[in-house]
């Protein structure tokens, strides 16, 4: 069909932005091992551009099929060639203080250019075989394909073209993109327990993956700093261990629109406060909290992030500590209490849950939507209440819409 686009095209493409979205992280990651003073970006001046100190590195990065082969007429190699070859050109990089690598999952065949353009213990760099080797090849090739290639890699001369060339780093057969996830979960082990460390990277890719996005749709973005990464590491890493949770921003910036549905559904929570005439301002401030505290806790304990019983416990705590302010004010009312004394001591009830019932589910974990929302879920149980009456005049509510393991 005519016009048609080939889906395992797209796939490819949208994996090979993932694969580069991993690398740069896995850079991140690396570089912050050493300091705070380097910054890496996207699609700058090139597939990743690092800057350490006073120097750049450059990166293409090439994620092939199995098997395949970086020969000296490969596009990929020329095309990488041109890229670097008309940046020189343009004056858009010092060779002085730039590293240039090509890295890809392809092979690199013996005696082939990029094959001695290899670094490290391989000893199979030479760079003056690696540049006849690409002149032979640009001579004797009349691939329409390459030809602009070929124009930027003559403008060059002899002198910036050795210099180009002594400046490369060609890395072959590199890790897939599941190998590098791989590597990342590794240092992800180092910075909490291995348990949390699946945890704990999902939420450093979603961080960096969403700045990534907004460094590259921006004109001149910024990228991302090695201030910045560290003050976002460190954080994650006090999040997630045996004295806190974590707070996930998706779940925390939901909004009282948001929650709209659960204010409008009949639960009984949403009952227990229309009971004492809490206005509908707060009855939206009360789902958004029932909203985000439900699908966070429902978060840790899908990852295992919770320890066994540890929500059983904390919503004990969390009655036993409402338990005698509520005993006390049903003590004080008597039997003779009249409707409107009863609907006053009892907004005196809910005012505490409001403003001061602070009970951590963890030392660290001090968001207030935690216990705030973990009331009101216990109220919907009628495990709590605020009216001295409410088990009475609410156990007999029929079922409302939904259930209580679905939010919306």
């Amino acid at each position: 069909m005519t016009g048609a686009k080939d889906p395992f095209e797209a796939s490819a493409s949208a994996l090979g932005y993932l694969y580069q979205l991993r690398k740069a992280l896995q850079r991140c990651v690396e570089l912050s091992r050493g300091g705070i003073d380097w910054s890496v970006a996207i699609e700058a001046t090139d597939d990743l551009e690092a800057l350490v100190g006073s120097r750049t590195e450059l990166t293409q990065l090439k994620k092939r099929a199995p098997g395949t082969r970086l020969t000296d007429l490969q596009p990929d190699l020329w095309k990488t060639l041109r890229i670097w070859s008309q940046a020189v050109t343009d004056r858009r990089i010092d060779l002085g203080e730039t590293s240039l690598y090509l890295l890809t999952t392809a092979e690199l065949p013996a005696g082939t250019a990029g094959f001695h353009l290899q670094c490290g213990t391989s000893g199979h760099r030479d760079e003056r075989r690696a540049e006849n080797l690409l002149l032979r090849a640009r001579r004797f090739s009349d691939s329409t394909a390459l030809a602009a290639a070929f124009k930027a890699f003559d403008a060059l001369g002899d002198q910036r073209r050795r210099e180009l060339i002594s400046r490369i780093e060609v890395i072959g057969r590199a890790p897939d993109l599941d190998e590098v996830r791989t590597d990342l979960l590794g240092y992800a082990s180092l910075a909490v327990e291995r348990r949390f460390a699946n945890s704990f990277l999902q939420r450093l890719e979603g961080w960096f993956f969403e700045r990534a996005i907004i460094q590259m749709s921006s004109p001149g973005g910024a990228p991302v700093t090695g201030a910045e990464f560290d003050e976002l590491f460190t954080g994650l890493r006090n999040q997630i261990g045996e004295h806190n949770l974590p707070i996930d921003p998706d779940i925390a910036q939901l909004t009282a629109e948001a929650a709209g549905s659960v204010e409008a559904s009949g639960k009984v929570f949403v009952q227990q406060l229309r009971l004492i005439d809490v206005g509908p301002e707060r009855i939206a401030m009360a789902a958004r909290d029932w909203v985000r505290a439900f699908t966070q806790r429902s978060r840790w304990a899908d990852e295992n992030l919770l320890l066994a019983g540890e929500l059983g416990t904390y919503e004990r705590r969390l009655v036993e500590e409402w338990q005698p302010r509520f005993a006390e004010m049903r003590e004080d009312l008597g039997t003779e209490a009249t409707e409107e004394q009863m609907m006053k001591e009892a907004r005196l009830i809910y005012r505490w849950v409001d403003r001061e019932a602070r009970l951590k589910i963890r030392a660290g974990c001090e968001e207030l939507f935690v216990a705030k929302g973990s009331y009101h879920m216990l109220a919907d149980e009628l495990r709590v209440g605020w009216h001295p009456d409410f088990s009475a005049r609410l156990a007999a509510l029929p079922e409302p819409a939904g259930t209580a393991d679905d939010p919306s």
